[in-house]
């Protein structure tokens, strides 16, 4: 996979020469014309993940404060959802939150709706910065900027390094797993959204290992997501699971901090 980083405007050119040098990608001026399977687009709006090809899937982009993250925070079922009660907010609204793989930020978003304190974690750069943005223009949101200023907070590391590296008192009482899920039959349909993120980050083949971190940093519990019928991640029992139509969250409780 490579990534190049395009301006649409003349006037974001040196906004995306910048974001290039940052990353280390290779700016270009005709998307059509590259090398690149997939560019950084900089639109006025938003920065975008484009990939090329006759049948690519559409842009691949943050947006906290509508389609589907403004539907799940109006209509996704509040405290008593499967995600809210995995993670203990339904009895306590002040809980501190390691969401280790946090990808596009979707579930970070939810539980910072329900009074959660989040830190997204994302080690790829380019999924880093399509967060960033997406946190940089909620913030300027009248209805979300406040919860999202205050309790979405976004590090780009390696989420093994950063749970080791924290001090006792910085510890999180939930640290929460959503690896992304190999899907070993060549026939399986993918979501095209999820085809373009597969490529970018890959399988989670280390997700063992962050388990055994997040147990180990955990104050109170890990919530791990899976597929319903995915096996458990290898190691120890989950303590209980909550299960949704095509989800299931497997809880490990770790103390009762």
């Amino acid at each position: 996979m490579t990534v190049g980083v395009f301006a649409e405007r003349p006037a974001l050119a040196e906004h995306a020469l910048a974001l290039a040098t940052a990353l280390g990608l290779t700016p270009i001026t005709d998307p059509t014309a590259s090398d690149c399977s997939h560019w950084l687009y900089l639109t006025p709006d938003r920065l975008e993940l484009r990939e090329g090809g006759p049948n690519a899937p559409g842009p691949v982009y943050v947006d906290f404060a509508r389609g589907r993250a403004a539907h799940r925070r109006r209509y996704g079922g509040g405290r008593n959802q499967p995600l809210a009660r995995a993670v203990g907010s339904k009895t306590d609204r002040a809980i501190s939150v390691v969401d280790a793989t946090a990808g596009l930020g979707r579930d970070a978003f939810v539980l910072a709706c329900l009074g959660c304190t989040v830190w997204m974690v994302e080690r790829s750069p380019i999924l880093a910065a399509l967060l960033r943005d997406g946190l940089r223009r909620a913030a300027l949101d009248p209805e979300i900027g406040p919860v999202v200023s205050e309790r979405l907070h976004l590090v780009e590391a390696d989420s093994r390094v950063f749970l080791a590296g924290l001090p006792d008192l910085q510890r999180p009482k939930v640290v929460y797993l959503d690896p992304m899920y190999p899907h070993r039959r060549k026939s399986a349909r993918v979501k095209k959204e999820m085809r373009s993120l597969r490529e970018l980050v890959g399988d989670d083949e280390d997700a063992t290992e962050l388990l055994a971190v997040a147990l180990a940093h955990a104050k109170r519990r890990v919530v791990v997501k899976r597929p319903r019928l995915a096996p458990v991640l290898a190691g120890p029992s989950p303590g209980f699971q909550i299960l949704s139509p095509n989800t299931r969250f497997d809880i490990y409780l770790t103390g009762s901090a």
